[in-house]
C-alpha cells in the first residue's frame, strides 16, 4: 500500500505536504515520517519542517535546492514509507499530576454546563484515555492531544485570555492540552499541573516528541505544592 500524499507550494520557498489517504492515522504518521527525514542530515537546502495533525510545510532555501528538487524527494520519501509502521517504535510515557478545578481551572464548571456533564464527569473523562502527542503547538511545544470523550466540542473562549500560566491543562473542540509557557489564550481551563515543561536552555526545549502518550493523573493541593517546580519526565517505555 502506498502513502498518499498532495504537495501544494506556498510561495517559492515552501511546500505543504498533506496526507490524503483518508484514514487519519496512516496521515498522520506519514506527514511525521517525511518531516523526519527531510530534516535528516543529507537532505540539503532544508530550514524546517513543522508536523500537524495530518500536514506538515516544509520551508528551505532557494539557493541551496528547488521546489523541483523539494518536489523529487518528498516523493521518493513517502514512495518508501509503510503506512502501518509506528511512527515510534520506543514511544516514551509521560504522566502529569493536576489540580483541577478552582483558581487553577476556572473554566471547568462552564465545561461541565456546556457539555451537560457534572464536574467529577469531566475530570473522569478527561483522566480516563492515554493520549497519544499527535504534535507540538504554540507557546513552547505544547503537546497537542485528541480530546477527551465528551458528548459535545468544547467552544473556544467569546473572549480569550491575555495571560494564561505556564502548566494550565486545556480545552477546546476536540482537543486537549498543556501551556508549557505563559501566553495569552482562549482554550478553557479545568486545572493545572505543577511540573515545569519547558527548558529553554536544552534543545529540544521540551522532553516529549510527537508519538509519544501521555496520560493525566488527579492530585490534590498538598501534592501540588510538594511537586511545584519539579520537571516533567519520561516514566517508562510506552507499552
Amino acid at each position: 500500500m502506498t502513502v498518499e500524499i498532495r504537495i501544494q507550494e506556498t510561495g517559492e520557498s515552501a511546500i505543504r505536504v498533506s496526507g490524503v489517504s483518508g484514514d487519519r492515522e496512516i496521515d498522520w504518521r506519514a506527514v511525521h515520517k517525511i518531516a523526519r527525514a527531510v530534516t535528516a542530515p543529507g537532505i540539503d537546502g532544508v530550514h524546517s519542517a513543522i508536523p500537524t495533525y495530518e500536514s506538515v510545510l516544509i520551508e528551505f532555501d532557494v539557493e541551496r535546492t528547488s521546489l523541483a528538487a523539494m518536489h523529487a524527494i518528498v516523493q521518493a520519501v513517502a514512495g518508501e514509507l509503510d503506512p502501518h509502521e509506528p511512527l515510534t517504535h520506543a514511544p516514551r510515557a509521560f504522566v502529569v499530576p493536576v489540580l483541577y478545578g478552582g483558581a487553577h481551572g476556572p473554566d471547568l464548571a462552564d465545561v461541565a454546563r456546556l457539555t451537560g456533564l457534572s464536574e467529577e464527569d469531566v475530570i473522569a473523562a478527561h483522566l480516563a484515555p492515554t493520549y497519544v502527542i499527535r504534535c507540538l503547538g504554540a507557546p513552547g511545544g505544547s503537546p497537542m492531544l485528541d480530546g477527551p470523550e465528551l458528548p459535545v466540542p468544547v467552544p473556544r473562549l467569546t473572549s480569550p485570555r491575555t495571560h494564561v500560566p505556564q502548566g494550565v491543562v486545556s480545552l477546546a473542540g476536540r482537543q486537549a492540552t498543556i501551556t508549557p509557557a505563559a501566553a495569552p489564550g482562549g482554550w478553557s481551563l479545568i486545572g493545572r499541573t505543577p511540573f515545569t515543561m519547558i527548558d529553554l536552555s536544552s534543545e529540544p526545549l521540551v522532553p516529549y516528541a510527537p508519538g509519544d502518550t501521555l496520560r493525566f493523573e488527579r492530585i490534590d493541593a498538598e501534592r501540588f505544592r510538594e511537586l511545584e517546580g519539579q520537571r516533567l519526565r519520561a516514566t517508562e517505555a510506552a507499552l
